[in-house]
């Protein structure tokens, strides 16, 4: 029982030694590998930074010994350099002793040539003067043989000339008799041309002359129908169908007291200008109270800025902008004008009727336009 006992218990000391052994080398041996790799990486940093300072050494050594070459070979170049200098100045002085001797040489060739030349050009100067002057005698023949020459043929041509002279003249006459021939003729037909022309314009002028009387003779017979039959001012009617080229039939002192009481016309231009306007309608033959009302639609019963302006009080446009006129006596007979002969008689440009739907055709296409005219003709009755 007892080794049995001692058995056991020798067995379970093993067994708590090898656990004991298991803890300590799970414990210490990761940080002996540890220590040991930190021993390593600090070994090689070491012999990494012995290298570097064995490197610098070298490589300073190597400096070192590069300026002493290169001292060395300065100091070789300098002395090289003095020796090569000296030897250049002994060759150049040689060089020099040389060209001077050529020089002296070469001179006394030059002067030796140049009094051989300067024979041979006293020689050549000589066989010149004499070839110039036999040239000059040559010359002298030839100019006397032309002179004669030229002598006779001046005689010829004066003799041609005066040929030619004689024929031109001639020439001239007969010149002269066609021009003059032909100047009648041109006259004749200048003459017969100028009495076309005055007889076309004296036709013209009685033609216009017959027309001016007509109309004259038309305004003169409703200017006597206006003046023998007056209305009175209650009687004065109005309608958006009326025919515009007929007047109110009021007398002029009754016209301007009626417009005296518009109580629109806050500016007074109708006020003002009302004898104006009577007149004018009275010579275009146009109803006075549709040119009034036109002239309120268009500019304002207080006149606008740009009408007033420009004397422009029916909106009569050009290029897309109002007409100026120099005052308000020329933009009123303008304006009574244009009505008259573009819009309310037949034949005019803008011809469409006397009434005011047939005016609005060309002068205003806008739909509202005869309601506002005929709205602005009510104000003034």
């Amino acid at each position: 029982m007892i080794e049995y006992k001692s058995r056991e218990v020798f067995k379970q000391l093993i067994y708590i030694i090898t656990i004991s052994m298991a803890v300590i080398g799970v414990l210490f041996i990761p940080q002996i590998i540890f220590s040991r790799v930190k021993l390593s990486k600090t070994n090689e940093q070491k012999q990494s930074i012995e290298t570097a300072k064995t490197e610098l050494v070298s490589e300073e050594s190597l400096i070192a010994s590069k300026k002493v070459t290169s001292r060395n070979g300065e100091d070789i170049r300098k002395s090289s350099k003095i020796s090569k200098e000296e030897k250049a100045s002994k060759i150049e002085k040689e060089d020099n002793k040389n060209f001077a001797d050529n020089n002296k040489e070469e001179n006394k060739a030059e002067t030796k040539k140049e009094n051989k030349k300067s024979d041979a050009s006293k020689d050549e100067k000589k066989k010149a003067k004499s070839e110039k002057q036999e040239t000059k005698q040559k010359e002298t023949k030839k100019e006397s043989s032309k002179d004669v020459a030229k002598t006779e043929s001046k005689k010829t041509e004066k003799k041609n000339e005066s040929k030619k002279v004689e024929k031109n003249e001639e020439k001239l006459a007969d010149s002269n008799k066609k021009s003059t021939e032909l100047k009648k003729e041109v006259s004749k037909e200048a003459d017969t041309k100028k009495q076309e022309k005055n007889s076309e314009e004296n036709t013209k002028k009685t033609t216009e002359k017959k027309d001016s009387s007509k109309k004259d003779t038309t305004t003169k017979k409703e200017n006597k129908n206006s003046t023998t039959k007056t209305v009175s001012i209650s009687k004065v009617k109005i309608s958006k169908s009326m025919n515009l080229t007929k007047r109110t039939g009021l007398s002029r002192k009754d016209f301007i007291k009626l417009m005296s009481g518009v109580r629109a016309d806050t500016s007074g231009f109708f006020e003002k200008n009302a004898g104006k306007i009577y007149d004018l309608c009275e010579k275009y033959s146009i109803n006075e109270i549709f040119f009034c009302g036109l002239i309120s639609a268009e500019s304002g019963w207080n006149i606008a800025s740009n009408h007033r302006r420009t004397h422009n009080y029916i909106s009569l446009m050009r290029n897309g902008k109002l007409i100026s006129y120099g005052s308000v006596n020329e933009g009123l007979e303008v304006a009574a004008q244009k009505l008259h002969y573009n819009y309310l008689t037949s034949g005019g440009k803008f011809y469409h009727g006397k009434t005011l739907a047939g005016v609005k055709t060309c002068f205003c296409p806008s739909s509202s336009w005869v309601g506002l005219v005929y709205g602005r003709m009510r104000q003034i009755l």
